[in-house]
């Protein structure tokens, strides 16, 4: 068994007894890299001398993407945070449809998105489009689920997401594609996945409910696995999950869910057209 991926792994929600950067050698020993959240509340040095690689991180401190001076501040703070992954190489800097408060919560909630909000998030995403660009970096767009976690964030679903994303068209732009946020808000996770794969820049898993690792609840992610395989996709899977009982087995776990035989004999689900 092997896997065509690169694994990840969130440090903000494994090994939690532990500091935050004695999490990222566990995580780096089972062969995954790893992922954070709020860089600014993190020692960046202490960070780049564990040499675990970090491939991802919240690309922004405040901001979002509609109100004028709310996008002002969110393009001042993502560019901070593109000089805070220059200094830990961390390639991807993650974003969402507006700000987030510590409970998840969005800063701005709407419940009506109008088509002059839509407008004003294109060329806030423009924006910092160009900036990743510049900086040898990209930004990705989340999905979010509003019906649990995220109640009121705007341009949420990964049909909006994607939208977005489309829209602006920038390689330095691209998708972070949730499934467990997918699941609960939209479902028919693999034909998801098949029209997003060309703006795709990582998925990120758990599974439903309660957001633990694969094989704790509904999702079948095996069979998502072999249908990524089938489709070629060959970029980052990270499990931004809980451990349902341990931090270790939940990694086992997560790694096993996207290990498919190196000779492609269990799936090809998009091969015999039932995915």
């Amino acid at each position: 068994m092997t896997t065509p991926f690169t694994l990840a792994a969130s440090a903000e929600m494994l090994f939690t007894e532990l500091p935050f950067d004695e999490r990222l050698r566990p995580i780096h020993a089972m062969g995954l890299e790893a992922e954070m959240w709020d860089w600014t509340s993190k020692d960046l040095d202490v960070l780049v001398a564990t040499g675990v690689p970090i491939t991802s991180m919240t690309g922004y401190i405040r901001g979002e993407l509609v109100d004028p001076d709310g996008a002002k501040e969110l393009i001042r703070t993502a560019a901070a945070s593109l000089e805070a992954a220059e200094r830990i190489n961390c390639p991807r800097l993650n974003l969402h449809g507006t700000g987030l408060d510590p409970h998840g919560l969005p800063v701005r909630a709407r419940t009506v998105v109008t088509g002059a909000d839509w407008l004003a998030a294109l060329r806030t995403l423009e924006v910092l489009a160009d900036l990743a660009e510049e900086a040898g970096r990209v930004f990705t767009l989340e999905n979010l689920n509003v019906l649990v976690d995220h109640p009121g964030t705007p341009f949420a679903s990964s049909k909006d997401t994607l939208a977005l994303v489309r829209a602006v068209d920038h390689p330095h732009l691209r998708l972070n594609l949730d499934l467990y946020h997918a699941q609960i808000g939209e479902g028919n996770l693999i034909e998801l996945v098949r029209e997003a794969l060309p703006w795709i820049g990582e998925i990120q898993v758990a599974d439903v409910p309660g957001r633990c690792e694969p094989g704790t609840g509904e999702i079948n992610y095996p069979a998502i696995a072999s249908a990524l395989r089938d489709l070629g996709y060959t970029g980052t899977v990270a499990l931004e999950a809980f451990a349902s009982f341990d931090s270790r087995l939940a990694l086992e776990r997560f790694v096993d869910a996207f290990s498919l035989p190196a000779d492609g004999s269990a799936g090809s689900l998009v091969e015999r057209g039932t995915a």
